[in-house]
């Protein structure tokens, strides 16, 4: 082997060691600042699957969107349709009536909410008003009052409708005497009865 041989192999081992040196630093700079990208970010963060998180994301915002779809664009007819606000007003004033009440009011307040009913769920209701409601009422001085959230029709013939009713409900007793809320929907069946919309049945969903 030659000088010049000896030489260009140096040469070439130099510059091999230059470009490993180079490749190393360039790993070793990616790693430090992949290091402090972590350490900004809390440790259950990086932990979580991002796939999962968004699709709940998603899943949460489809179903608000549905909800306001229904309401504000699918039931374009509530807001040209007199029968419409009249079916939903009745089965809005029934269901406070019917899920509001104080121990010393209950006979006034059973009236009034009777005075929203017809046909067999008229007769249910007054029973079991008078056989469990106004029992536990008095004993345990219960006292609800209910809120009518939302109210759409979801079916309208002639003589019957159907309307679905989110309703916050807030109750008090002897032993708790700060109001517990509950939230819940209800499907209100209405027949027109003599000109008036009357709940024929009341069913929570």
């Amino acid at each position: 082997m030659t000088v010049d041989d000896r030489a260009g192999r140096h040469t070439d081992d130099a510059e091999i060691d230059t470009a490993t040196t180079e490749v190393a630093d360039a790993v070793a700079t990616g790693q430090t600042k992949r290091s402090r990208v972590q350490r900004g970010i809390p440790r259950w963060l990086r932990n979580v699957k991002l796939v999962p998180v968004i699709l709940v994301l998603l899943l949460a915002v489809s179903g608000g969107l549905a909800t306001w779809l229904y309401f504000h664009q699918y039931r374009p007819d509530q807001q040209t349709d007199p029968r419409v606000a009249q079916a939903v007003s009745a089965a809005s004033d029934g269901t406070v009536a019917l899920l509001s009440y104080a121990p010393d009011t209950l006979e006034r307040d059973f009236a009034t909410a009777k005075s929203h009913l017809a046909g067999d769920f008229l007769s249910y209701y007054d029973q079991f008003t008078q056989q469990i409601v106004a029992p536990a009422a008095k004993q345990k001085s219960l006292k609800t009052t209910a809120h009518v959230m939302r109210a759409a029709v979801s079916e309208l013939h002639p003589d019957s409708a159907v309307v679905l009713v989110f309703v916050d409900q807030s109750t008090t007793s002897k032993d708790s005497p700060d109001p517990s809320m509950a939230a819940s929907s209800v499907r209100v069946t209405l027949t027109k009865v003599d000109g008036k919309w009357l709940i024929t049945k009341f069913d929570p969903v």
